[in-house]
């Protein structure tokens, strides 16, 4: 809706000590997750004419793996609601997590902060994903997820870089998580059909990787898209340690092109010969949209290459990247 705010808000109780009652309803955990939608009271937003613009309160207690358990009219409620859920205990330890997003005629600001706090306390300067940490931070990841879901229904009012920095979180906080239920392995592909497990809901549709990679990023005619998507093995680009943001995003994709195509251990470029990475010929369509392949990596490269450079593929490693 237009003129819309949402407050999420990510409650995260633990558990620290006591007895425990055993909840039929969901499973055995100490920690459980409430996202709150809610119109911020420090935030300016136009008068709408219409009643049903207005913003209603709606608050979800949702488990570990995501699944709504009950939805209650507020967020006391909502912790009256966990604290029957849970067990009793003497001591609890909270702590809040707050970040909100406007949904004006530019939705941006604090969508992706959660998953960007994420990246940058478990992925290094390096891109080497410390997937132990992310489990440790499950919850934290399941609650940027729904907050993704919550916001699906009012893609279409995204700009192209809104949407971009959407799905391209999207799919890297879907791939950590797909490798987080796995976990521990040694490459994504001991999952069975990695790609197309459909295992997260979004809007009416189950989406899977292979989806949101070719029918949705690929379409949006941005080619740079393949090195901020990781599919979180050691031959892939790099998982970068910041979220993806619309108001960053050129700035972003155009460092993470360079990035992945200046590493050695990825490409070797020089004016006669090339060794590339795997990913320019899966995809080599999409690097030839304004010109040929040597084109596009000319744009990127600080080598210039020649035209007649002879070419040919790296072997390409599916190790995991942590």
């Amino acid at each position: 809706m237009k003129y819309l705010s949402i407050l999420v808000l990510v409650l995260f109780i633990t558990s620290c000590c006591g007895t425990k009652k055993t909840i039929e309803t969901q499973p055995k955990s100490t920690k459980d997750v409430a996202i709150v939608t809610e119109t911020p009271k420090n935030i300016e937003i136009s008068e709408s004419k219409n009643d049903t613009d207005k913003t209603t309160e709606m608050v979800e207690v949702v488990n570990n793996n995501g699944n709504t358990i009950v939805e209650v009219e507020s967020y006391e409620n909502a912790k009256e609601a966990l604290e029957n859920l849970n067990a009793e205990t003497q001591n609890d330890s909270v702590s809040k997590k707050l970040t909100f997003y406007q949904n004006t005629s530019k939705p941006e600001g604090y969508l992706h902060d959660l998953f960007d706090d994420l990246l940058q306390k478990h992925v290094s300067d390096e891109g080497k994903v410390d997937y132990k940490g992310f489990k440790n931070s499950y919850n934290d990841l399941v609650g940027y997820i729904k907050v993704l879901t919550l916001l699906y229904p009012e893609l279409n009012e995204f700009s192209k870089e809104e949407k971009l920095a959407y799905w391209i979180n999207a799919y890297n906080a879907l791939t950590i998580d797909l490798i987080i239920r796995n976990y521990p392995l040694e490459s994504i592909k001991d999952i069975k059909d990695p790609w197309d497990q459909r295992l997260w809901k979004f809007g009416n549709k189950w989406q899977n990787l292979n989806d949101i990679e070719h029918s949705i990023l690929r379409n949006m005619d941005e080619p740079r898209i393949h090195f901020a998507i990781v599919c979180a093995s050691e031959s892939c680009p790099k998982l970068q340690n910041k979220a993806f943001t619309a108001s960053n995003l050129e700035e972003q994709l155009t460092n993470a092109t360079q990035e992945f195509i200046s590493d050695t251990s990825k490409n070797e470029l020089s004016k006669d010969r090339i060794k590339l990475s795997k990913i320019f010929k899966w995809f080599a369509k999409d690097f030839k949209q304004n010109g040929s392949l040597i084109d596009f990596l000319n744009q990127y490269s600080e080598v210039t290459i020649s035209n007649n450079a002879k070419k040919s593929f790296k072997d390409y490693s599916w190790d995991l990247n942590d």
